[in-house]
């Protein structure tokens, strides 16, 4: 059987050498293993996508806002230790709810407070806060320093009004405000809940201040 002639290559006008031949298969087998690594990789990343698209659709969600319900008697017994005026925890009705509840100290002068933050029934906020041997100042600050508008007396306790409901300045959170002092302690409420809101919370408080006279 007459063997076959060497295939010429039109680029060369000649046959191949073995050494080109050698070559060009090298090349052609490179090029298949960088296209099959490109189809893998892409094929990799469409797994991936389809896996998340998967977890996403089955894992339940709402359209209800998680909101925090904290135990502020709970945490007020584990921050009453080594203080001795009685931290307030006011017993609130059905519809108050509470976010935040703590015990801090401030940098400037080391003047300690409890605090605990309240969503009212209207979904507006509400801060409770006592100072512990608090200063004028640590009062100022917390109302802005802004100017008392009037007293109001509620359950037998005599409260100095801070009412900024109806003013251009910046005053954060506290719109409405109330401050008396019972003992060691100050008892700032500041928030922008409403006025009757503030009175819940303020017969929520009269135990703790009536204790502390």
């Amino acid at each position: 059987m007459a063997a076959r002639a060497p295939r010429v290559v039109a680029e060369l006008g000649r046959p191949e050498t073995p050494q080109e031949t050698a070559d060009r298969r090298a090349e052609q087998s490179r090029k298949h293993r960088e296209r099959q690594t490109l189809r893998n990789l892409v094929g990799s990343l469409l797994a991936c996508v389809a896996v998340v698209a998967l977890i996403v659709l089955l894992v339940p969600r709402s359209d209800t806002p998680i909101e925090r319900d904290i135990d502020v008697a709970a945490v007020a017994a584990q921050a009453q230790v080594g203080i001795d005026p009685p931290l307030a925890v006011p017993d609130l009705p059905s519809g108050w709810q509470s976010n935040a509840a703590e015990l801090r100290t401030r940098d400037a002068d080391g003047i300690t407070s409890w605090y605990a933050g309240y969503l009212t029934p209207s979904d507006e906020y509400a801060g409770l806060y006592q100072g512990l041997g608090a200063n004028p100042t640590w009062t100022a600050e917390l109302l802005k320093n802004t100017i008392a508008t009037g007293v109001v007396t509620i359950d037998g306790v005599e409260w100095t009004v801070y009412d900024n409901r109806e003013t251009d300045a910046d005053v954060g959170n506290a719109r409405y405000g109330l401050v008396t002092e019972a003992g060691e302690s100050t008892f700032v409420l500041l928030g922008t809940a409403t006025p009757e809101e503030f009175e819940t919370l303020v017969g929520a408080l009269a135990p703790t201040i009536d204790a502390q006279r």
